[in-house]
């Protein structure tokens, strides 16, 4: 794919670059994990009939959707992140990844044999074809937001795809994926390093397509044990953060892009993430921020970690709660990132979310 992101309009707003980078600033910058989605009405317009894969394929939809509310909070998010899923990597390995409504993801042909496992293992990966529909939906956003905010580009974390890969959706249990690790550990760090393999190359054509920030989320990564989160998580994630920077001056981009790692419920990792070589380290909902400040040291930007179903709450307890969570984060003028420490619900109402975004504003102004 041809470089074209020293064509792209100036960036207007930094706030979020800047933070990322260890700078002072002036605020917080603020975004939210799937803030492009089912609770903005619009969202449902501009997807119509289509099935959720067939609207993130189409770079036209993906990327309208994409800038919806950047467009429905003018002024208050920092900024965008890519109408996309996790998923697209097992689809691109070889895997048939259907989104069933009411259901989630789900995999008809799960890995359940060793055969299935070798059978994706032998599947040779095209990045740039397999996932083409994904660049030019990045490629399209950064023209159409014109500078406005960075743009993120993201993947889901290796262990976290191999849970959808043979469990075959989500899960509660995780009888599947334990089994594998237990079972076939050394065929389980094979098919880890095909993916991590995939994700470093899927990340950085996602910032030759203008993708700004990156992030990672391993979504199931409280799932291991302590012991197991060391050998089947943090080794690939820390691949990952180190390999997409050398990749990418393959590629002819010499300027430093911000990385972010989140990693759900790994509370017993939050010190190894620090050194991981992110840059930031998001956080869930469980953590106090205080005592994940105590533990980071400075040493990365933290973002979150707002329970999304404060949202839910009276405007007087969203104001409360967020501004309890942006002081024991320091005050938020460095080393940090307003966010839920999850994902927007479609159940959410858009007037609830402006609010919150600007007490964030407001009380992240704060002298």
């Amino acid at each position: 794919m041809e470089n074209m992101r020293d064509e792209f309009p100036p960036l207007k707003n930094d706030l979020l670059l800047r933070v990322l980078r260890g700078e002072e600033v002036e605020r917080p910058p603020c975004w939210l994990m799937r803030q492009a989605g089912r609770y903005l009405p619009e969202y449902h317009e501009a997807k119509g009939g289509r099935d959720f894969f067939e609207t993130c394929r189409d770079a036209e939809i993906a990327s309208e959707i994409t800038i919806q509310p950047i467009k429905h909070f003018q002024g208050l998010i920092d900024a965008a992140i890519i109408f996309s899923d996790i998923l697209v990597i097992p689809q691109a390995m070889g895997m048939k990844v259907e989104m069933i409504e009411g259901k989630g993801p789900s995999f008809p042909h799960p890995l359940r044999e060793v055969s299935d496992v070798i059978e994706v293992l032998d599947y040779k990966v095209d990045v740039l074809k397999e996932l083409d529909w994904a660049f030019k939906s990045i490629n399209l956003t950064r023209w159409k937001l014109n500078g406005e905010v960075p743009l993120f580009g993201f993947c889901g974390g290796p262990w976290t795809l191999l849970v959808y890969m043979t469990e075959g959706g989500g899960s509660r249990i995780f009888r599947y994926a334990k089994q594998w690790i237990n079972e076939h550990p050394d065929l389980c760090k094979r098919l880890l390093q095909r993916i991590t393999d995939v994700a470093v190359e899927f990340l950085s054509q996602q910032v030759v397509a203008g993708a700004q920030v990156l992030q990672v989320f391993e979504s199931w990564g409280g799932e291991l044990s302590s012991l197991d989160f060391d050998e089947f998580s943090l080794p690939y994630l820390k691949q990952i953060v180190s390999k997409v920077p050398r990749r990418l001056q393959e590629l002819g981009i010499t300027e430093k892009i911000p990385m972010i790692v989140f990693a759900k419920n790994s509370w017993y990792a939050l010190d190894k993430l620090c050194d991981s070589g992110f840059d930031a380290v998001s956080l869930d909902w469980t953590w106090d921020p205080k005592e994940a400040v105590s533990i980071n040291k400075g040493r990365v930007t933290l973002q979150g970690n707002l329970d999304p179903g404060v949202i839910y709450g009276s405007k007087e307890v969203i104001t409360k709660k967020t501004e309890e969570m942006i002081k024991r984060f320091g005050g938020g003028k460095k080393n940090y990132i307003v966010n839920f420490g999850h994902g927007t619900s479609p159940f959410m109402d858009p007037e609830q979310i402006r609010f919150f975004l600007e007490e964030c504003h407001r009380i992240g102004s704060k002298k």
